[in-house]
């Protein structure tokens, strides 16, 4: 996703398992991006504030503060209500994914995925950042 023209574009993953955070950024970063983690709602406001991330991969099951709370809290935040969210999670049912929608998430991709899927998904919500 970057080249030597373009600045990384930054992902914050947000996840309570650490082998689930280690696998998107291994991922993430073999595409070009630039990766901050969170392991709860809490800390997903907080690096949100702090990063500015151009886009959140958001575990909606988390102990703490779950996904769909940490994202109404993010869409509050007037600095970053803008960063495309996108919700993660075990529930395929549509009913989540409209809850998942309705908390302000910009998409909904239920687990086991694939890597084409989420790539697609991350590509149609982030653009590169020009170099000035």
């Amino acid at each position: 996703m970057s080249t030597a023209t373009n600045i990384p574009r930054t992902v914050l993953v947000v996840d309570d398992f650490a082998d689930t955070r280690l696998l998107l950024r291994t991922w993430l970063e073999r595409r070009g991006f630039r990766v901050v983690e969170a392991e709860n709602g809490i800390e997903a406001i907080n690096q949100t504030e702090t990063e500015s991330p151009d886009l959140i991969i958001m575990d909606m099951q988390m102990p703490q503060l779950d996904g769909l709370s940490a994202t109404r809290r993010i869409r509050d935040l007037k600095s970053v209500h803008y960063v495309p969210i996108v919700a993660v999670s075990a529930y395929g049912a549509d009913q989540f994914r409209e809850q998942a929608l309705a908390a302000g998430c910009d998409e909904y991709v239920s687990t086991p995925f694939e890597p084409a899927t989420l790539e697609g998904i991350i590509r149609s919500l982030v653009r590169p950042k020009e170099a000035a």
